[in-house]
């Protein structure tokens, strides 16, 4: 088996293979399963194959039996200027040893994206999910659990809203930054955004788990009592997709209840489904949102590789000097 960098005659072999996916999971999955399909930003979510992305196929007697896909960190970023980088996909014909292959195209975009100057890889893989070995095989481990909510007629429990609620405006960015600090463990925080410039390359971005309805009415908040103590971005999305409800939120008294609710009230007559992706340290809002209509989607787990370790460098102590 041979793995190489996928050309353009390649492309059609591919989409074939990635549509073969589709159809397994539309067959295999219940409805909200596969509306979850539409945004997810899983192994199932293809960027398009001529945008800036990293490809490598695996070629068994001069056939494609499998791709590895991988982008990087904010969507889109030249991967030339990319320190951080995200599995897109990987997937493995029908036909082939499934585990022999995504292992060996998992070691050799490690490889690869260490060799650009990468330090770590990220993916999130629905719990349970047929891969899931093959990246912890090739040192991979899990920082964070996202479950995504859904409702498909989400109610408000009262329209008590938060004290010092108003419109994100210009100037909040920092104090943003500071309130996920605040919410995010450190272990977290450190990988995805131990900086405010690095938070703010992937504030918003789907890869933090933090879905985004493309084409939708959008609608932004913040909780302010002197520092900001709450975040919520509401999206009424057009179409077949469902509205997106985004949270950060201290875990204090009342407040993730009424944000929940104020959520609710920004989309308005939509008789559309909502959901939202929360993290296993945000129970306070999972717990809210289930008290609104919400049930648990998905369970997806957050995994991250480290490329490269930076150690320090020891500084020479005096040498005392006689004579």
């Amino acid at each position: 088996m041979k793995i190489r960098a996928a050309g353009l005659l390649d492309l059609a072999r591919i989409e074939e293979m990635h549509r073969s996916a589709d159809i397994r999971l539309s067959e295999a999955e219940p409805p909200a399963a596969r509306l979850w399909s539409l945004l997810s930003s899983t192994l199932s979510a293809l960027l398009p194959l001529t945008q800036e992305t990293l490809i490598y196929v695996a070629e068994d007697n001069g056939k494609v039996v499998g791709f590895i896909q991988a982008s990087g960190q904010p969507l889109g970023l030249d991967l030339r200027r990319a320190n951080v980088l995200q599995v897109l996909n990987l997937q493995v014909a029908d036909e082939s040893d499934s585990d022999e292959v995504a292992l060996a195209l998992v070691e050799h975009l490690s490889n690869q994206a260490l060799e650009r100057g990468a330090l770590r890889l990220f993916v999130r893989l629905p719990d349970g999910h047929p891969l899931l070995p093959a990246f912890r095989l090739r040192g991979f481990r899990q920082y964070a659990t996202e479950v995504v909510v859904y409702a498909d007629k989400p109610v408000m429990a009262s329209e008590q809203f938060p004290e010092g609620v108003r419109p994100v405006k210009r100037g909040d960015n920092h104090m943003l930054y500071q309130l996920y600090r605040k919410v995010t463990p450190q272990g977290v925080s450190q990988l995805e955004a131990p900086s405010y410039r690095e938070w703010r390359a992937m504030h918003g971005g789907e890869w933090t788990g933090r879905l985004a309805a493309r084409g939708s009415d959008k609608h932004e908040y913040v909780v302010d009592r002197i520092e900001l103590v709450g975040w919520v971005k509401a999206e009424r999305s057009s179409g077949a997709r469902p509205d997106t409800l985004n949270f950060m939120v201290l875990p204090e008294g009342p407040l993730p209840g009424e944000l929940a609710d104020f959520g609710l009230s920004l989309l308005g007559d939509s008789e559309a489904p909502a959901w939202s992706s929360l993290r296993h340290y945000d129970s306070h809002m999972i717990d809210a949102l289930r008290g609104r209509g919400f049930s648990v989607l998905l369970t997806q787990l957050l995994l991250v590789k480290e490329l490269a370790v930076l150690v320090p460098v020891r500084e020479k102590g005096l040498v005392p000097s006689f004579g």
